[in-house]
């Protein structure tokens, strides 16, 4: 009997983030973590199969310090999802929405869920949590009178809740893309079992050129001079050279087809530093 992988997020159970592992490995033995370093960390050292980390959300942008664990960390990106993100309003059993004086969630869950606030709970204090499923688990744990989360369907089952207000979100469209991550190593061997198929996405960082003018303009052209599509453009400080900047593309392609590998070859005759961190299949986005 074939051992069962091993992924890794962030979170309790009952994350946003267990939710798309188990989408998208139905059925990998979830792996949850205290932080996203320790994700990283666990990939890296083959402690886990692999891991999935959020890096956008619709509504609310980028994951910045995920981009920086790609940088520092010797991944490989080998998938992609998109989640629709439905928020539930949570709390013990038997509470009553009318006595909610207080609601716990993730800092972008709050915010994701502010109209809904102001309209329905404006006297409630809000306070942050660092994950959304942690704050219903530690509701159920506490049951002190008044509180609420905001978290999935699923941590309310798993604790025990019950849901007093469903899909509070103010806006439906609010999707989190999720990278899934192994080791080269295991990457390699996760393709050859599996293959790629449809529409294929590459992503890179690089560093650009010191004292080339233009190198900015000069970086992107060499996309743009063999009509090669740019799906992202996402820019870091570079720790530690004030006023530096590190650049992560998504483009069109694979680093197998020949076009993208020369792309990316002039690019590093005029970059400080290229990074491949991975082709995949792009996903769909859908509800």
């Amino acid at each position: 009997m074939a051992m069962r992988e091993r992924i890794a997020f962030q979170g309790e159970i009952g994350a946003y983030s267990e939710e798309a592992v188990l989408t998208l490995f139905p059925d990998a033995q979830v792996v949850p973590l205290a932080s996203f370093d320790s994700v990283f960390e666990a990939v890296t050292s083959g402690a886990v199969d692999g891991g999935l980390v959020p890096i956008e959300n619709s509504l609310h942008g980028s994951v910045h310090a995920n981009y920086d664990l790609l940088r520092e960390h010797e991944v490989v990106i080998t998938a992609e999802m998109h989640l629709r993100i439905r928020h539930h309003l949570l709390a013990p059993k038997d509470a009553r929405l009318e006595e909610i004086r207080r609601v716990h969630s993730h800092p972008q869950a709050l915010g994701q869920c502010r109209d809904y606030l102001r309209r329905v709970l404006p006297a409630a204090e809000i306070i942050p949590a660092y994950d959304t499923a942690g704050a219903a688990k530690d509701i159920a744990r506490r049951r002190t009178p008044g509180d609420a989360a905001i978290a999935s369907q699923r941590a309310a089952t798993e604790y025990g809740l019950s849901i007093l207000a469903s899909e509070i979100e103010s806006n439906p469209n609010n999707f989190t893309r999720f990278l899934a991550l192994r080791t080269r190593e295991a990457a390699g061997l996760a393709e050859a079992q599996a293959g790629r198929s449809g529409q294929i996405k590459t992503s890179i960082l690089y560093v650009p050129g010191h004292n080339i003018p233009g190198v900015l303009f000069k970086s992107l052209a060499v996309f743009a001079l063999r009509d090669i599509d740019l799906f992202k453009i996402e820019s870091r400080p570079l720790v530690g050279s004030p006023g530096k900047y590190i650049f992560y593309l998504d483009l069109a392609g694979s680093t197998e087809d020949p076009t993208v590998a020369n792309a990316i070859s002039h690019l590093e005759e005029i970059a400080g530093f290229v990074k491949v961190l991975g082709s995949y299949a792009a996903a769909p986005v859908s509800a």
